[in-house]
């Protein structure tokens, strides 16, 4: 038994933990859970819990039904809401298939396998998060599904960008939600209203990608389980409201070698080295083709193509936040926070997933030495489509069925997902896209509806 092991057992006994929530994630990102009580908990980690993989998105067929949940004891947490009535604990859990192997469909397995090719060229992926998220009233919404009366959501405020609400919801909201995150072992660097009505924003400090990937489902959880407690609805979905901006989550990446942060070089443009440069490339060039993962949701098109600083189009840039890609300004003092942001992910993505395709593109292009266009330095939003097609941008997917047909040809994409995954995902949203196509909308009915 290993000391981390050793010391949840520990752990589990002194401070008289009653249950252990053992959580894993779907393909599509959703949160799962099982409890087990401490007797089990030995068990647990040197056999593992079985389950029925086919009962979960993606995981397995019918026929390869076992699967078996082996908990990470690095990421044990002491849940510290207060449904909890007595002291539970969490680990999250790697997937595994009869005989012990990894499974293959795991998105945490996913993510650990594109972080041990990047590791074979000496290089650590880190990732810090700004998370988005809006707040609504519950007056027509059901406190714990969401599922609205028929009428618009109402944010609990009408504040914007950094504003200060004195007694505001959002304050209370951010100081408690804050509060519990550190409390699980969560660095929070920002926390700030966003620019939407009810709108806010929580930036998680720099992690390397597998903690930063479960910090976030961990975050996610977190804000439910606040908004639950002072009776509002926190949404992640990426545009909520068609004139308010939609829910990102920026994110801001780099590789280390060691102690050495391998995206800076004193003295290059923007303090910015070749292997930076590199990874850049591989970002933009693999961009549409990693969409259908990054922004999974037919609703995630409409936050892209609507304004509001989502980006629709694949450029980069120093500090033009309408670009795809942004190398932002840094404390000239600390080679350590040399970074590139990658402003796509909808604050609904499925972490492992997405990690894993934009350290597979950036890793590419550094393999294969792809070069850097020309930094769009104008407002890419406002030049013509003459203007953006001298300058060689290309446009993002406009639709979750577009950014499907680009991802069915990527090789990178399969060859980083797996088949099952890769497969499963596919079949998914093009159901997901065929039922939102059906649909009649109120905006057909009220154009339309009279008039012909």
């Amino acid at each position: 038994m290993s000391r981390q092991e050793e010391f949840v057992l520990r752990t589990v006994e002194d401070r008289e933990v009653r249950f252990i929530r053992l959580w894993f994630t779907d393909v599509l990102g959703q949160l799962k859970s099982v409890a087990i009580v401490p007797a089990e908990l030995e068990g647990a980690f040197s056999e593992g819990i079985g389950f029925d993989g086919s009962a979960v998105e993606g995981l397995s067929r019918v026929f390869e039904a076992d699967m078996v949940l082996k908990p990470d004891p690095s990421t044990f947490s002491l849940l510290p809401w207060r449904g909890e009535t007595e002291p539970t604990g969490r680990m999250f859990c790697d997937i595994h298939v009869p005989g012990g192997e990894p499974a293959s469909a795991d998105p945490r397995n996913v993510l650990k396998r594109t972080l041990a090719k990047a590791a074979e060229r000496g290089f650590t992926f880190y990732v810090h998060p700004e998370i988005e998220f809006y707040l609504f009233k519950t007056d027509n919404l059901d406190p714990v599904s969401g599922i609205s009366d028929g009428t618009a959501p109402m944010p609990v405020d009408t504040a914007g960008y950094f504003d200060h609400v004195n007694g505001g919801t959002a304050n209370d909201f951010r100081r408690e939600a804050v509060t519990m995150l550190e409390a699980m072992g969560l660095s929070v660097e920002f926390s700030h209203h966003e620019a939407g009505p009810g709108q806010n924003e929580i930036d998680l400090r720099y992690a390397d990608a597998l903690t930063m990937a479960d910090n976030v489902m961990t975050f996610r959880s977190v804000i439910k389980e606040v908004a639950i407690s002072q009776g509002v609805y926190a949404s992640f979905m990426p545009k909520p409201m068609a004139d308010h901006p939609g829910n990102g989550m920026h994110t801001h990446v780099s590789l280390f070698e060691g102690e050495n942060n391998a995206f800076f070089e004193p003295g290059a443009e923007y303090q910015l080295s070749k292997t930076g440069r590199q990874f850049i490339a591989g970002l933009l060039t693999h961009a549409a083709e990693i969409s259908a993962v990054t922004n999974q949701h037919v609703n995630s098109y409409k936050r892209l193509w609507t304004g509001h600083e989502a980006p629709s189009y694949i450029s980069w840039g120093h500090r033009n936040r309408s670009a795809l890609v942004r190398v932002p300004q840094y404390n000239s003092g600390k080679s350590s926070s040399a970074r590139v942001e990658y402003r796509a992910l909808d604050s609904s993505a499925n972490p492992y997933l997405s990690y894993a395709l934009m350290l597979a593109a950036g890793l590419k292009g550094i393999e294969e030495g792809y070069e850097l266009p020309e930094e769009a330095e104008d407002n890419v939003w406002l030049l013509s489509s003459t203007e953006r097609r001298a300058m060689g941008i290309e446009a993002l997917p406009r639709s979750l069925s577009h950014a499907l047909e680009l991802m069915e040809g990527s090789d990178l994409v399969a060859e980083t997902l797996g088949e099952e995954v890769f497969d499963f995902f596919l079949r998914n949203k093009r159901q997901e896209w065929t039922d939102y196509r059906a649909q009649v909308t109120p905006y057909e009915l009220a154009k339309h509806f009279t008039s012909m």
